[in-house]
């Protein structure tokens, strides 16, 4: 249908449905909405559109099978001839079991259990199931209610909505649309037809077609305002950009022992090529493999046969104190008081689950002064991480190969509703401080968090596999709003 044909339609109605107008034209519904949208979109004054919503009832295609071959108790009847026939027999016809259970409900037939067959009760049967269908096919509303129901439970029709206008003239409503202008062009203006042109008004308020762009992930927006409250705070980022580190660096400079767990293949990945290297100050090496086996700076070591072959495997780094180690170090050479922080991502051979992924991000801070002490530690940790909105803090002691003292850092999960571990830290061992060659009344303190533990809470987020992989929501991505740490 046109518009012309509906303008036309409804000028000798005066009002009208969409759906009645479809089923009067024999045409589908959704061409009638075409056109009513066409003449809104064109003058919204030339009809009013009233939508509504009703409900009506279709025939499905069951039905339909019904009024072509008649319904299955009828067909069933049928099918029995005047002496009776064998049930199983009778079995054979398409859909046999509900027609002769319903021509039985009915009382047309019966079971001769002496002569073991099928036999009529009655002479004949009207198929008035066949003629319903076909009364509810023209006007629903002939059918009672009651009887509509009882063919819906046995699918042969189906109950729907429809939505629809009522259609009324508006105030500039004609039988013949002039198409508005819709753009000023060149010729308009040299001829001045646009004198006289009628123009499509103008929506100020209309939207825009949102530009493509890229979105930041809800990882990238928090690591950007901690990297910020780093730098305000005073510290150096460092270089992290190398993900595989030797052993050496990774577990041994740290003053790990090569009999560690977290050094097994269980909870570390080992690269297989390059499998070694070998890139060691030789003198900062033999001081490792000292204090590593015989002890030094007021300690026994750990009295083992240090090995350089094992401090030659090369890992995907699980953690980023690697690179302190490594900046450490070259601070020895001419050291001045120095705060240190990273931002990169980390590897553990971890079982995945709500709170933990094999690939992570660590947050790191260091800093290296005289004199420090565990009070020190403590306190720059509440300032940090009320910096981050998370004033709700817990310390636990624990147990770290490089620091001691070492506490574990927990903080309420609102989501969770638990204490959950965010991060660890403590004060580097002189085992590991000393043969880098840094003064004697030089203190370190650390400490380390995941990224996407502040990230989950921040974002209100219960499960890290919504936040990293597959499984994560691109809309999420794209509607979350900036990152705004409560600083």
């Amino acid at each position: 249908m046109d518009t012309k044909q509906l303008l036309n339609q409804l000028n000798a109605k005066n009002v009208a449905n969409t759906f009645d107008l479809a089923k009067e034209n024999n045409i589908d519904h959704q061409k009638v909405i075409g056109a009513v949208n066409s003449i809104l979109a064109l003058n919204n004054n030339i009809i009013f559109a009233e939508p509504i919503t009703s409900k009506c009832w279709e025939l499905t295609s069951e039905g339909e099978s019904v009024i072509l071959h008649g319904s299955y108790e009828v067909n069933v009847f049928n099918a029995i001839p005047s002496d009776g026939i064998a049930q199983k027999e009778l079995m054979q016809l398409s859909n046999a079991k509900i027609g002769f259970s319903q021509a039985m409900s009915k009382g047309w037939i019966a079971i001769d259990r002496s002569a073991n067959k099928i036999i009529r009760k009655i002479d004949s049967v009207l198929d008035q199931v066949k003629e319903d269908l076909t009364k509810l096919k023209l006007n629903c509303d002939e059918i009672d209610n009651s009887i509509k129901q009882d063919y819906k439970k046995r699918k042969l029709i189906r109950e729907v909505v429809i939505k629809s206008f009522n259609l009324s003239k508006g105030p500039e409503f004609t039988t013949s649309i002039m198409k508005l202008e819709t753009e000023l062009t060149p010729d308009m203006i040299l001829s001045g037809s646009w004198k006289t042109t009628e123009f499509k008004t103008y929506n100020f308020e209309a939207l825009g077609q949102m530009p493509a762009a890229g979105c930041l992930h809800p990882l990238l927006k928090v690591r950007a305002d901690i990297r910020q409250i780093f730098l305000e705070m005073g510290f150096t980022e460092m270089p992290t950009n190398n993900f595989v580190e030797s052993s050496f660096w990774n577990f041994d400079s740290l003053f790990q022992p090569q009999q560690h767990p977290a050094r097994d293949s269980h909870d570390t990945f080992f690269l297989d090529d390059p499998k070694t290297s070998e890139n060691f100050p030789q003198e900062y090496l033999d001081k490792v493999k000292e204090v590593h086996s015989k002890g030094g700076y007021g300690s026994q070591g750990y009295g083992y046969d240090w090995s350089k072959d094992e401090a030659k495997k090369n890992v995907l780094r699980t953690h980023t104190t690697a690179v302190s180690a490594r900046m450490l170090y070259g601070l020895a050479k001419n050291f001045k008081p120095t705060k240190y922080f990273s931002i990169d991502r980390v590897f553990r051979n971890e079982t995945l689950d709500a709170t933990h992924l094999a690939e992570f991000h660590q947050v790191e801070g260091v800093i290296a002064d005289y004199n420090l002490t565990l009070g020190d530690l403590i306190g720059v940790l509440y300032m940090f991480f009320e910096r981050l909105g998370m004033t709700e803090l817990k310390f636990k002691p624990a147990y770290n190969p490089y620091t001691e003292p070492s506490m574990e850092i927990f903080c309420y999960h609102q989501g969770l509703e638990k204490w959950i571990e965010i991060g660890n830290s403590g004060m580097f061992r002189p085992e590991m401080l000393l043969p880098m060659g840094l003064p004697d009344k030089v203190n370190v303190i650390a400490w380390g968090l995941s990224l996407e533990r502040p990230t989950m809470i921040k974002y209100g987020i219960n499960n890290i596999r919504d936040l990293v992989g597959p499984k994560v929501n691109l809309q999420m991505v794209q509607n979350n709003p900036i990152c705004r740490l409560d600083k």
